[in-house]
């Protein structure tokens, strides 16, 4: 048998989108005599009224980049995927704020600033309650997102960066709004990407290439961050993880799956590939390795930090010979009528015990039955 994880075809792609507003700015003198008050209710306490059962979680997810980047559409897909999931998020959207709180703001670099530093207090004000904010402005200038982290962490507060990371000639393609156009024909003065200037994030948390990934994988990659943080964990999103390629690298994964030496495959093992494919059997990135198979072999279940019920065996059933061919390979090209549709990485081949198998999984080894003729043959 072999195990192994990697890629399959590609699911379609959703889009993504931005925007922009503007207004006149109004300044204020600012209050004296003024002085912080600290709350009664801990961070822990809050935690325990919100439901929380793996640590407090309160922090802020920061969207930079272009207008038209996808910045709000990833921000808002995230925000469901959390929330879907019964973990409190709230998103602060440019266009939103524009609309109130910072409604007496334009687009000079002064009111950037102003519009910035308020957004990062509110921000850090619902990150302090235990709420995942995750906010949505082009914020163009470094200086004022590494102020907005400064806000954050000196209050002890996780602050990510993530830069949506789309080339501007994208950003123009998808404008529904047409404010590059207008831009470009000086209607809008102060347009980042045109008239004014983007200083894209030299070390951002995470890189998110919208113009490469579809919004799932890209939410995807935003779910992976929060565990690695330890804001979220696997056990509470659930990720049920496909193992599709996606179609940035298609192309790639093609030339490389012909360069491999090959593995055909019959319908029934091209039907399991299918079913890993789709996260039918997650978390199961791939056929088994051995000791995954011995865990649903002798405990229906797979153990790895929580008993998960998994009584059938998902392996690949390969001949001696094909196991001589290949066990020194670090990828193979799986083919059914000699067509790749997968690649296997760093595969482990193991003894095939034929008939324990079908007594553990069956309850019988008597070949009569047509499932364990099937394994015996």
């Amino acid at each position: 048998m072999m195990s192994t994880h990697d890629g399959f075809p590609e699911r379609p792609m959703r889009s993504f989108g931005g925007g922009g507003d503007a207004s006149d700015s109004v300044y204020r003198n600012p209050a004296t005599n003024i002085h912080p008050m600290q709350h009664q209710v801990s961070r822990s306490t809050r935690n325990k009224i919100m439901g929380h059962r793996a640590g407090f979680r309160g922090c802020t997810i920061w969207f930079t980049g272009y207008s038209g980047a996808g910045k709000s559409t990833l921000a808002f897909a995230l925000e469901d995927y959390l929330c879907n999931r019964g973990i409190p998020a709230y998103v602060l959207d440019g266009d939103n704020i524009r609309h109130g709180l910072n409604k007496n703001l334009g687009f000079t670099q002064e009111d950037r600033e102003e519009n910035i530093r308020r957004v990062a207090e509110v921000a850090r004000l619902m990150a302090d309650a235990g709420l995942i904010c995750i906010t949505s402005f082009i914020s163009p200038y470094t200086k004022d997102r590494d102020n907005a982290r400064r806000v954050h962490e000196k209050d002890g507060l996780t602050f990510l960066e993530i830069f949506v990371d789309a080339p501007l000639s994208v950003c123009e393609q998808r404008d529904v709004k047409g404010l590059y156009l207008k831009a470009r024909k000086g209607l809008i003065k102060d347009f980042t990407g045109v008239d004014s200037v983007y200083e894209p994030p030299l070390t951002p948390d995470l890189d998110v290439r919208t113009a490469d990934y579809n919004i799932e994988a890209s939410v995807e990659q935003l779910v992976r961050l929060l565990e690695e943080r330890e804001i979220v964990t696997a056990h509470t999103v659930d990720v049920v993880k496909e193992l599709f390629v996606p179609a940035a690298y298609q192309a790639a994964a093609t030339q490389e799956a012909a360069s491999l030496p090959a593995l055909s495959i019959n319908t029934v093992d091209l039907q399991w590939v299918q079913v890993l494919a789709e996260g039918w059997a997650a978390p199961l990135a791939g056929f088994m390795r051995e000791d995954v198979f011995l865990q649903s072999q002798h405990f229906n279940s797979l153990l790895n930090g929580r008993a998960i019920n998994q009584s059938i065996p998902i392996v690949l059933a390969v001949s001696t010979e094909d196991k001589e061919r290949l066990k020194d390979q670090q990828a193979i090209a799986l083919t059914y009528n000699q067509k790749p549709v997968a690649i296997l990485r760093c595969p482990e081949f193991y003894e095939h015990r034929k008939e324990e198998r079908c007594a553990r999984t069956f309850g019988t080894t008597n070949d009569g039955h047509p499932y364990i003729k099937v394994h015996v043959q």
